[in-house]
């Protein structure tokens, strides 16, 4: 496959079987997601992110700008790296160690957050943020390529959305106990269960947002245990490292060149860059968006977030029975075709009407939680995102993992993270650009509509699955 840069690929292709994980290696894999995604939940999209743009910034278009060029550089990076780094591991053999260097990483970045108080640079705690949403990303490339070798390809869809649902249940505990132990109400001093914060945490510094990069550090290290210690890994090949970097560029290199060769990987690989990138950037700046128009306070914007969540969980488990019944392509379609659906009522909403003025709302507020009419509105685009969001990338995970040779995934999940990252800096860049330039953090999210139903309709032209895992080795 690597024209001979390593002996590690140039032996033949074995025909036998590989050895498959049992139920505690896949249960031990699915809990990475579950490991992972607090961050995401809690530091991404409903609480940190949110407190950066509304606390640290002067105003929220500039915090909406700066928030979206730390996602975009993180994107960049990612993009450059993830295939370069996937080919390195599959020469190596072994996945573990690399998620564990990266989870170091992350693990430092998240607990300097604790140090994100009011007045801070608006610059650092962005790099900061940036620099574990990169080891976070770069962790999740070499578990990825892990799918293949531990799961049947009858198994992929319902082992990698369940994975995705228990990620958003991790996500929802944490946001849960946040809301309801940490975060309190700037009038009243209380939290959502009428108690003062735990641990004396004092919402005028922001403590009760700053508490999320820790926790979600301490929830990490904890919980991707089992997959460290119950999941099987591929065996360590003898190889140098220098060894491995060559041959690694090497596997890079004739990747691209099959790649070039296989029209339906190329058209999946594209739609799911293009369609990725809207969902990314309606994840990332969707929480900060709803925080910067309704005025939002962190407990409002958790709740949110848990309402999200749980919608998100019976969604990827409803997804993980459908995949095998539907096929992984027709949830992906209808999914992202739902995403724009949510994403357009999102940007059309304003105090009086959605949907561009279509629908006239009332401006009366009750003065409770989601008191207006524009408020309720939204929240409903919040639920539809919250049962598509997860199966669309779960889904494109089994997608993937049903069209690449198991034991080579490593280059090929890079090139996955690649065509999710390799320009995914692009739409938060846009977004920035255009909501600093225009004012409007409206016309900014915009943007992301374009990258959804380009995605759309390239992948309705794409073969499921993409390609024939065979084909692929006998042409490596």
């Amino acid at each position: 496959m690597n024209d001979g840069a390593s002996t590690a690929t140039s032996e033949p292709i074995s025909t036998k079987p590989m050895e498959r994980a049992g139920k505690r290696g896949l249960w031990g894999w699915m809990f990475f997601d579950w490991a992972a995604q607090p961050f995401f939940t809690v530091v991404t999209t409903f609480i940190f992110g949110p407190y950066v743009v509304s606390r640290l910034a002067d105003d929220p278009a500039t915090g909406q700008s700066a928030w979206a060029f730390g996602v975009a550089a993180a994107g960049l990076i990612i993009a450059v790296l993830s295939p370069v780094l996937g080919s390195i591991a599959d020469q190596s053999g072994r996945k573990k160690p690399w998620i564990a260097g990266f989870a170091v990483l992350k693990v430092a970045m998240l607990l300097t957050l604790w140090f994100a108080a009011p007045g801070a640079s608006l610059v650092w705690v962005v790099a900061a943020f940036a620099i574990a949403t990169i080891a976070a990303e770069f962790s999740i490339v070499f578990n990825d390529s892990m799918l293949p070798r531990i799961a049947t390809a009858e198994q992929a869809g319902r082992v990698s959305n369940t994975a995705w649902g228990l990620g958003y249940a991790g996500g929802l505990i944490v946001l849960a106990f946040t809301i309801a132990l940490l975060a309190a109400n700037p009038e009243s001093g209380r939290t959502l269960i009428g108690i003062e914060p735990l641990f004396g945490l004092d919402p005028a510094e922001g403590e009760d947002a700053r508490i999320t990069g820790p926790m979600a550090a301490i929830w990490y290290l904890i919980f991707i245990l089992p997959m460290f210690l119950f999941t099987p890994d591929a065996k360590r090949r003898k190889l140098k490292l220098g060894s491995a970097v060559r041959g690694g560029l090497a596997e890079l290199r004739s990747t691209w060149t099959e790649v070039k060769r296989q029209p339906g990987i190329a058209r999946f690989l594209a739609a799911r860059m293009i369609y990725q990138d809207g969902v990314n950037a309606l994840i990332a700046l969707g929480g900060t968006y709803a925080a910067a128009l309704f005025l939002w306070p962190v407990m409002e914007i958790g709740i949110f977030g848990i309402i999200l969540n749980l919608t998100a969980i019976p969604g990827c488990l409803l997804a993980a029975r459908l995949d095998k019944t539907l096929g992984s392509k027709k949830l992906v379609i209808g999914s992202v075709c739902l995403l724009f659906i949510a994403a357009l009522g999102i940007v059309s909403t304003k105090a009086g009407s959605t949907l561009f003025g279509v629908i006239p709302l009332s401006t009366d507020d009750s003065g409770g939680l989601f008191g207006t009419a524009a408020e309720k509105a939204y929240i409903l685009y919040g639920l539809l995102i919250g049962l598509t969001f997860g199966p669309v990338q779960a889904s494109s995970r089994a997608w993937m993992a049903r069209s690449v040779p198991e034991e080579e995934a490593g280059r090929w999940f890079g090139f996955y993270a690649l065509s999710g990252r390799a320009t995914s800096f692009l739409a938060p860049l846009l977004v920035g650009i255009v909501t600093t330039v225009s004012g409007s953090a409206a016309l900014g999210m915009s943007v992301i509509l374009l990258f959804l139903i380009i995605g759309f309709a390239i992948a309705v032209r794409t073969p499921y699955p993409a390609a024939d895992p065979q084909t692929l080795l006998r042409i490596g």
